[in-house]
Order: structure tokens, then sequence, then C-alpha cells
């Protein structure tokens, strides 16, 4: 498949906790390094930590990276700082005419048959339930015989032009349906409804986190630490499995972009899953450490 446009980043992604009083033992997963895929190279990554700890490394059930850690010993704060340069690249365009209702026919439970590896995204999660909701939000775009394709881009689009951007209006706990109502969020959130509303009409979907090069306005320069991590959904097309995208149509409500396997070259993926519980990029369990603050600071710059 003949690659066109591509593009390289530096991504410096910090997360700092402190603590008090001190944490006594803590245990960390982290999603904080890229695979590569059809869309990206990873041509380098490290990861710091204070306090030093041993990493262990794996691979979970959705081929994500994950990175494991013990601090044994009382500390009254965290740094972790992951650093990655990517090369993306932008796929040829694929064409496809199959209708949302044969997809969903695809992964409608039938005794006796095998399923598809990709089953397990049509049902709901905590962050993306399957409701009634988000089906009767989703179904003026999903008009019978129609091309999921043009489907899904026409709600990405929708939701864009429907729903507010509004920074700190939500939090992970803000359930999707209160997002819905409310017609606000953040990225997380459109994300999470947008899989929703997918999977209400018995497609497969998933979530997506990763980052987005942003541009600083003219005759500024690009201020560090001042990027976030971006959320945005995919959708599974069969008909497409064999092409370079895998048979992934990414689509971000948020900015209103569409892609085969990335919404764009200044798109990196970070990690997927059923939603943000499988990918977030830092959890932990701590004895101690009662209250803490938390920040985090992203820069995403090009190079060359």
């Amino acid at each position: 498949m003949k690659r066109q446009q591509t593009m390289r980043l530096a991504i410096t992604h910090d997360t700092r906790y402190r603590y008090s009083p001190a944490v006594q033992t803590a245990q960390h997963v982290a999603h904080l390094q890229a695979a590569d895929t059809p869309c990206q190279k990873v041509i380098h990554h490290w990861m710091h930590l204070e306090p030093d700890a041993l990493v262990l490394h794996s691979i979970d059930a959705f081929l994500n990276h994950r990175a494991y850690w013990a601090l044994t010993n009382p500390h009254d704060g965290l740094l972790v700082r992951a650093y990655s340069e990517i090369e993306t690249c932008a796929l040829a365009q694929a064409r496809s005419d199959q209708s949302w209702e044969s997809v969903r026919e695809h992964f409608r439970y039938r005794s006796g048959h095998a399923g598809d590896v990709h089953s397990g995204l049509v049902f709901g999660s905590h962050h993306a339930p399957v409701h009634e909701a988000f089906l009767a939000y989703a179904q003026s775009s999903f008009t019978p015989g129609r091309h999921l394709v043009q489907a899904a881009q026409e709600l990405t689009a929708r939701m864009h032009h429907d729903f507010h951007y509004e920074s700190a209006s939500t939090d992970i706990n803000t359930p999707a349906l209160e997002a819905l109502t409310q017609r606000r969020g953040v990225c997380q959130d459109f994300a999470h409804i947008l899989v929703a509303c997918l999977r209400s009409l018995g497609l497969p979907a998933r979530y997506v986190s990763g980052y987005l090069l942003t541009q600083p306005p003219p005759g500024q320069p690009r201020l560090v630490g001042s990027d976030a991590s971006h959320a945005w959904a995919s959708v599974f097309v069969p008909e497409l499995v064999s092409h370079a995208c895998q048979g992934w149509l990414d689509l971000d409500p948020t900015n209103n972009r569409t892609g085969w396997a990335s919404p764009g070259v200044d798109y990196v993926r970070l990690a997927v899953g059923r939603d943000f519980a499988d990918v977030s990029p830092l959890r932990g369990v701590l004895q101690g450490g009662s209250a803490h603050t938390l920040e985090v600071a992203v820069t995403v710059a090009p190079l060359g």
C-alpha cells in the first residue's frame, strides 16, 4: 500500500503527584508507550521515574504496551516522564460499500457459528454503555441501507456541530449519558459518546487514546507542556480487514477528523481499548497518601 504524507513528532508526557502524608507503598500500571501501527513507527522511547523503580513491560489484551512497577519505600511524590519520537504517515484511501446493517448482522450472535475476534467491542462497557439514548441520537445518521463509512462520518460531523468543547466541564467520573444530555464536555467525553452510539447500533467500536499536534497562534512560540492527551473513537469495517488499515476507521468528533487507522499524520495513537479504563495513562494502588495533587504536562512538537 503506497504511503503518502509523513511527519516526525517528539512527545514528552510528564505526570507529577505530590502526597500528604507520604505514601508507604504503591503499585502502578502505565500505558505511555505507543506501538507500531499501519500509520506510525516508534523511533525512540524512554520512561524516567522518581523515585526510581524496576519497570516490567508486557503487552495487554488489546496489544498495547503496558508498564508495571512497585514502590516499597515511603515517598511524598511521584514523577513519571515518558518521551517518544514517532514517525507518522497517511494511508491511501480505501473504499467500502458495506452497509451498517450488514456489519450489525455480521456481529449478531448465532448459536453454533464461530464468532469474530472483534465481537467483544460490540458490548457496552463502564464508560461507554449501550443505551437507547445513544441509539436515538445516532439513528438519523444510520438510515436503512446506508454505507457504514458514510454514516459514521456523518455522525462524527454531527457531534462536532452539536457538542460544545468546554475544558474542566466534566471529569472521568461524569457518565457519558450526562455528557450526551448536556451536549458539552471534552474529547474523552465525546469519544465515549461516539463509541456508545456505535455499540448501541450493534457495531464494534473502540476507544483510542493518544496525542494531537496543535498549532500555536501565528507569531507565537510553541509552549512547552501546554498540550494535552487526546481521545477519539474507531469503528470496525469487516470488508476492509485485509486493507492496510486492518478494517479500522478512526473518528475524532472533537475536531471532525476521520481517516483509515488514524485521523491524520498529526495524530499519534497511544493505546486502544473498550473505554478509558482500559487505557488510562497512569493508575495505581497506594497505601497512605490520603491527599494528593496532580500536575500533567504534555508537549507535542514536530521534528525536522
